[in-house]
């Protein structure tokens, strides 16, 4: 049987490792000075100073062309989304799941960027393998369970405005200038301990993987970067000093992630791959 994966532009997922194993990207949507666009149709940096941009989920109708194109060459066909306490995206995937009928599959991934993009590799590399439907979508149910995205940011302005976190917080950390740490994941972003520098906040993530690690397991990791292309490759850098041959890769997030975190945000995604027994 042959799978295929289908996910939205919210993944943090580099072109060439989705033309690699085959992923079908869904964009989402901007709305900038009032018109439509859709992600990727101008340079992120054009959009950093643009005031009152708006994002919004793929519609329906744009999953449900994915999946039947992917079904003309394949036998089911896994979707994969970002949170869907973050974005529509799920319930609009599910929806499209739902007209198509036959084999398709739709997993809320409950998380995102690097994370998300993580879930869509394992699973598109058991697809690649020659898995089953039930099989490639257990690979990224497990996954899900394991991944884990930390990043930090210069200022918790932009989420703050978004309402992912409270407003004290954001207060709190311009007022000290300290760099906020926090955590995604199981679709809930929980605040960590602040570090007093930028160096310090990319020690402790990497620090926070490292106290993760199980005994005998293969690193899976993404360091990411929103417009903070040093930062990425500095995380980049220590995660390859943590496992002898870790999996990892550079993300860089999309314009739909950015107008959300605001530029500068630095982050780990990661699972650890247990030992075959």
């Amino acid at each position: 049987m042959s799978v295929a994966v289908v996910t939205d532009s919210a993944a943090a997922l580099p072109a060439e490792l989705a033309d690699r194993y085959g992923v079908t990207v869904v964009p989402m949507w901007l709305t900038v000075g009032g018109e439509a666009e859709v992600e990727g149709a101008r340079p992120l940096e054009d959009l950093v100073d643009q005031e009152g941009v708006t994002t919004s989920a793929p519609t329906p109708g744009e999953f449900e062309q994915a999946i039947k194109d992917r079904l003309r060459s394949s036998d089911g066909v896994v979707v994969l989304t970002i949170a869907a306490s973050m974005s529509a995206t799920f319930q609009a995937a599910y929806l499209a799941g739902e007209a198509v009928g036959g084999p398709v599959r739709v997993v809320d991934t409950a998380t995102a960027g690097g994370a998300e993009a993580l879930v869509v590799l394992a699973a598109a590399q058991a697809a690649q393998r020659g898995d089953s439907l039930d099989a490639v979508e257990g690979t990224a149910r497990d996954v899900i369970e394991r991944v884990r995205l930390v990043a930090t940011l210069p200022t918790l302005d932009h989420l703050v405005r978004s309402g992912r976190v409270p407003g004290l917080a954001g207060w709190a950390g311009n007022r000290l200038g300290i760099n906020p740490l926090f955590e995604f994941r199981r679709g809930k972003v929980r605040r960590l301990r602040p570090a007093l520098s930028r160096d310090a906040a990319l020690d402790r993530m990497v620090g926070i993987l490292r106290r993760s690690r199980v005994p005998g397991a293969r690193l899976h990791a993404a360091a990411l970067h929103a417009l903070a292309p040093d930062a990425g490759e500095d995380l980049l850098n220590r995660v390859r000093g943590q496992d002898d041959s870790p999996d990892a890769f550079l993300g860089g997030f999309g314009p739909v992630m950015v107008v959300h975190t605001g530029p500068g945000l630095a982050g780990l995604a990661w699972w650890w791959e247990p030992a075959p027994d």
